[in-house]
């Protein structure tokens, strides 16, 4: 048993020192949360940093909190972030605080904030101008005499300190909390009048083409979110050159400009990366992107590395850890409720709160915690089903190994194992399919694969890009479950416990 689980540490341990290796020296890691406007800052602060050092993307880490705990532990270098969300959300500080105040507030956790791009993003809540005309709602404040009005807000504007539930204090909103919307799903559910009103960043471009009326903040409860980069100290010794080059950013980018790079990605089709050119290149060079040029991009290759490494090497480990496992509850009765209990539990429990909980278990993001999730996942098939081979062997053929005078260890491993290996090899399989479509989940903090087009399909509320990441996922999980159906024929094997 230990040396199985030794082996599985190993696994996962050498998997993520090797994917947290930088080519080269030392990497300028940037990060980028999960909406649109976020992903295109990313790619423009890309893009000005190349060639002054070795830069990598982490895009669409996840939310406020999974992001700035990122830069904190130095998984990523720099972000955009606003303002507001730096003193109400990472902070907690009230008032309108001044950027000296809120980099000499950060300094204490060796962070800064610097370099004003140039544009104020505030949030603000938006409902369709027709009906908005018809009951006569120009502000917040009118609000509260429409109670029946059915609001859907995001996740994060659900749980921010400056979000849902200030606001609602701050008016004396009547509307009952929402359930959490994805911010590109509320779009549509407000043109197909499932809700009536939204929370909008004041720099979404869907805003004009939906017809939505924003609401005045009339008691002046949001703060400016003025977009800035939120950075580790030590960025400017490290990376000189490329910080001369992210400083000359600096009011480089007006609303205007904002909401048509936003406008470029969510509306004409357009890759974040060729929305972010268009500061500097212009229209002509940002090309419509169509559902092939997206499948068969030039990220397909790195993705599919990506996401073969999160699915086989969880589940090498988790073949490591479980068939013992499994093999241990057969042989004592009172240990099987415990181990089978114990992964049962395991997979109740939702992705992305097993993610959140090992990032700050772990202190890191990317593909660590990933892989160790997965590898937990990965562990009730194999346990259950190496329990369930080896309980249905026929006591006739344990008399008979003992009657060779095998030793109970010789008996389990050169005969039980060999019968049982059908069950087993089941149990295996059935991980490793299900391990493709979990891994997906992994690029929610930044360990890419697949999910990584996921992510940035629901950002974009974009068909084609969805498509591409999941087509690739279920056609792997095919590919897997027709390999080993394939070697299931060619070696014989059952499909079930073998007589």
């Amino acid at each position: 048993m230990s040396g199985a689980m030794r082996i599985a540490l190993a696994l996962l341990a050498a998997a993520s020192i090797t994917s947290a290796l930088p080519a080269r020296g030392d990497t300028l890691k940037i990060g980028s949360k999960r909406f649109t406007e976020s992903y295109i800052l990313g790619e423009v602060l890309r893009r000005a940093a190349e060639g002054k050092a070795e830069v990598e993307l982490k895009a669409g880490l996840g939310n406020t909190g999974i992001v700035y705990a990122a830069l904190r532990s130095g998984a990523i270098d720099v972000y955009p972030e606003y303002t507001g969300t730096i003193a109400r959300e990472i902070l907690k500080i009230d008032g309108r605080p001044t950027l000296r105040e809120l980099d000499r507030a950060l300094a204490q956790h060796g962070l800064g904030v610097t370099v004003p791009l140039g544009f104020n993003n505030s949030y603000a809540l938006a409902m369709r101008e027709a009906q908005a005309q018809k009951l006569g709602v120009r502000t917040i404040s009118d609000l509260v005499r429409h109670p029946e009005l059915k609001l859907g807000l995001t996740q994060e504007f659900l749980g921010r300190a400056d979000g849902w539930r200030g606001l609602k204090q701050a008016y004396g909103l009547p509307q009952p909390a929402p359930r959490g919307l994805d911010h590109g799903l509320a779009y549509e559910a407000i043109a197909a009048d499932k809700i009536d009103v939204m929370d909008v960043y004041s720099t979404d471009a869907k805003i004009e083409r939906y017809g939505l009326r924003v609401l005045e903040d009339d008691r002046d409860y949001f703060p400016r979110y003025d977009a800035v980069l939120l950075c580790r100290r030590d960025i400017t010794v490290r990376f000189p050159q490329a910080w001369q080059a992210l400083k000359a950013l600096e009011g480089r980018i007006d609303a205007r400009t904002m909401i048509r790079m936003n406008a470029a990605a969510e509306l004409e089709r357009k890759s974040f990366a060729q929305a972010a050119a268009l500061l500097d290149a212009g229209e002509a060079q940002a090309e419509k992107r169509n559902f092939l040029g997206v499948l068969f991009g030039a990220d397909f290759v790195r993705l599919t590395a990506e996401h073969l490494l999160l699915v086989f090497v969880s589940l090498a480990a988790a073949v490591a850890v479980g068939v013992p496992l499994g093999a241990a509850a057969a042989k004592f009765p009172a240990c099987s409720q415990i181990v089978l209990g114990a992964t049962a539990v395991i997979q109740t429990v939702p992705a992305l709160a097993l993610l959140a909980f090992l990032i700050a278990m772990m202190g890191a993001i990317g593909t660590a915690p990933a892989l160790l999730a997965l590898f937990l996942y990965a562990l009730l098939p194999i346990v259950r089903n190496t329990h369930a081979g080896l309980a249905g062997l026929s006591r006739g053929m344990s008399q008979a190994a003992m009657a060779l005078g095998l030793s109970a260890r010789d008996r389990l491993r050169l005969v039980e194992i060999p019968l049982a290996l059908p069950s087993i090899l089941a149990g295996v399989k059935t991980s490793a399919v299900i391990n493709v479509g979990t891994a997906t989940i992994a690029a929610f903090i930044g360990a890419g694969g697949y999910g990584e087009r996921i992510v940035s399909g629901l950002a974009l509320n974009d068909n084609a890009v969805l498509l591409a990441g999941a087509i690739p996922a279920a056609v792997l999980a095919l590919l897997i479950q027709g390999g080993f159906e394939l070697a299931e024929r060619r070696f014989g094997w059952a499909g079930g416990v073998q007589r």
